[in-house]
């Protein structure tokens, strides 16, 4: 007996509606925030009524962390893996993340999220830890060297996500999408330019210091 399509089977088709409903209310809540979004608008969007939402979502704060949970769980949870692989420069970027996604992160980065929040700090938590395994003498064990660990660590953090908030100004500047799938590696590459751009420099500050005192 073969699986029975949504046509055969209620539960797959409420399923079904509960995905539409979810992605409607991301896409909606990636335009307009959550603030401006009402459940009435998702359900209208969606073509659906305001009480299959309220029966699969409860509460515009239910269908929110839903898209939260969709968007932005899978992400969290890898960011909290690459911990034990101690690579601080994952970025959802790096990744094959689906537009929507991407754009519904940079949105709730913006308006305040539990979740984003949460995927925030655990990539600064990861970077915090690199920096002071890498650098002990800079950044640890004493209290000024971890207030230092934890700063640089949270301007990382910030840098690895601002790019997922600021999408629109960045694919203004390039002229591209910089969230579409064939131009997805533009940002970390730039990011990666940066870097050695600015290893460059110190290096060579250091040793034009250095050869003054000769």
């Amino acid at each position: 007996m073969g699986t029975p399509s949504s046509r055969d089977d209620p539960r797959a088709e409420d399923l079904t509606a509960r995905a539409r409903i979810r992605d409607t209310a991301m896409r909606m809540f990636a335009d307009r925030g959550a603030d401006g979004t009402s459940m009435r608008a998702v359900a209208a969007e969606a073509g659906v009524s305001i009480g299959l939402v309220q029966h699969h979502f409860g509460s515009k704060a239910g269908l929110r962390k839903a898209c939260d949970d969709f968007a932005i769980g899978s992400m969290l949870d890898e960011a909290r893996a690459a911990a034990s692989s101690g690579d601080p420069f994952t970025t959802p970027m790096n990744r094959e993340v689906d537009e929507l996604v991407l754009r519904y992160l940079g949105r709730a980065l913006i308006d305040g999220s539990t979740t984003a929040a949460e995927l925030f700090d655990a990539g600064a938590e990861l970077a915090e830890s690199w920096f002071a395994a890498n650098w002990p003498e800079r950044f640890g064990p004493d209290e000024a060297g971890a207030a230092r660990a934890r700063a640089a660590a949270a301007a990382m953090s910030a840098m690895h996500l601002g790019p997922i908030a600021l999408h629109s100004h960045l694919s203004r500047r390039l002229g591209v999408n910089a969230l579409d799938d064939e131009n997805r590696a533009l940002i970390p590459t730039a990011i990666t330019d940066v870097y050695q751009a600015m290893a460059t420099l110190f290096d060579n500050a250091q040793t034009s210091r250095g050869a003054e005192h000769e």
